[in-house]
């Protein structure tokens, strides 16, 4: 086997010259001047970044692979990147803390929802789909929040328990709240509503609000319906609700091993609301979900909705089951961009970074519908390898710095398409699935 000889050069080359792509659509967007209209915190010194700058590099940071804020220290020596995004120099690990170091909980509570109304404002969509879930994120150290609570993946060790807001048409993060590990699924998820309602989407029409059955409480349930919303929640399994259940005929059959039913049912003397079952039958689907309810039943799983929706019983659970992609998104969140790393000592430093991920997820979600014009459910590791890993350098050409992109001729037509279809775009962006 032969080896190449090895050489070195000073040349200054990015592995990421596809970044000139969301650059140019972050440009477009008018993210720079929307943070400039926020109360961030400063840092202090005539030679400290400006905020702006610290973000967006976090952002940066974040689309290019880092997970940790240790790994954001490597654009410090892409020189090439650093002028993609017009800047001189990039911040280090230690400039990120002190700067998330800075936030407040009444910081947290200015900034990130006229963040996120802005984002939200950026796309038309007639009828919202809002999905609500928590996740656990594991802590291995003593930070502030960090708690033992529900974590299925690492029992007994201490976790965060975010809750999110996720708006389904366009895979983006409507609101997200960080909190302790010992919290359950429903706690101040009500505030946590009234927030996203009344401050993040108080412009826009939500058609729909999905949970699964962390946040059937009465508490919920109750609020959504004084407030007339649409809603579709899972229900937990409570001795009266299996009474129930267990009570019901005339079964509809509407697919090989599925059938539905449907009844009114109230706790403890409040108002009755509809319940809609999904039951299937074990033996021809095997690895259905639901959950064994009856022991002289054994061959089936069920599942139960409550909803103040009048539509038919299997289109309700039609509906429901979209909701899945939920657990994608956070998969894809973690994975990708980093939101069980980015971790500090300090709670509200923690939810900082915590909700600027959830801002660098918007703006990839934005790029992915509007720039890419991609409905596919493409993670951010894909539009990583497949647009935005070019190598690039710049140089100097009729008194004009350029910018090189190593790119095959063949794909270097669909690579201006893009470019072309940024300097087109128009915000409000327009959404449409047709």
């Amino acid at each position: 086997m032969v080896n190449l000889p090895i050489e070195y050069s000073s040349k200054q080359v990015t592995p990421f010259g596809g970044m000139s792509l969301l650059k140019r659509f972050v440009d477009r967007l008018g993210v720079r001047e929307k943070l400039n209209d926020l109360t961030l915190p400063e840092m202090g010194s005539n030679r400290s970044y400006n905020p702006n700058h610290i973000i967006e590099s976090f952002w940066l940071s974040i689309w290019t692979g880092a997970s940790r804020y240790i790994h954001a220290d490597w654009l410090r020596y892409d020189k090439t990147l650093q002028s993609i995004f017009g800047w001189d120099k990039t911040p280090s690990q230690s400039t990120f803390s002190r700067f998330f170091g800075k936030f407040s909980q009444k910081r947290n509570g200015e900034v990130f929802p006229e963040l996120q109304k802005w984002f939200m404002e950026q796309v038309e969509i007639e009828g919202i789909t809002l999905d609500i879930d928590s996740t656990v994120i594991t802590r291995y150290g003593n930070q502030e929040g960090s708690a033992k609570g529900y974590n299925p993946q690492k029992r007994g060790r201490n976790s965060h328990h975010p809750l999110i807001a996720f708006v389904s048409q366009t895979r983006m993060v409507a609101n997200a709240w960080m909190r302790p590990g010992n919290t359950a699924d429903s706690s101040n998820c009500k505030s946590f509503l009234e927030e996203t309602f009344e401050e993040i989407l108080k412009e826009q029409k939500i058609g729909l609000l999905r949970a699964d059955s962390g946040f059937y409480t009465e508490d919920i349930l109750s609020y959504l319906e004084n407030r007339e919303q649409n809603y579709i929640i899972a229900v937990r399994m409570y001795p009266n609700v299996k009474h129930s259940i267990y009570g019901l005929e005339d079964w509809v059959e509407i697919s090989k091993g599925i059938e539905v039913n449907q009844m009114r049912f109230s706790h403890a003397k409040r108002d009755e609301r509809r319940y809609i079952i999904v039951r299937k039958q074990v033996d021809i689907r095997p690895k259905a979900g639901g959950k064994l309810l009856f022991e002289d039943m054994p061959g089936y799983r069920y599942s139960t909705y409550v909803t103040n929706l009048d539509l038919p019983l299997d289109v309700i659970w039609n509906i429901y089951n979209q909701r899945a992609d939920c657990e994608n998104r956070i998969k894809e969140l973690k994975q990708d961009f980093g939101l069980e790393n980015f971790c500090m000592r300090d709670f509200w430093a923690t939810e900082a970074s915590f909700r600027f991920i959830m801002a660098a997820y918007n703006i990839m979600s934005l790029f992915r519908f509007f720039a890419l014009q991609s409905h596919k459910r493409s993670t951010l590791r894909t539009i990583k390898l497949y647009c935005f890993a070019l190598g690039a350098w710049t140089v100097n050409h009729s008194n004009r710095k350029v910018l090189k992109i190593a790119l095959p001729v063949k794909r270097r037509q669909w690579m201006d398409g893009v470019f072309s279809q940024i300097q087109n775009l128009e915000t409000p962006f327009k959404f449409s699935i047709a």
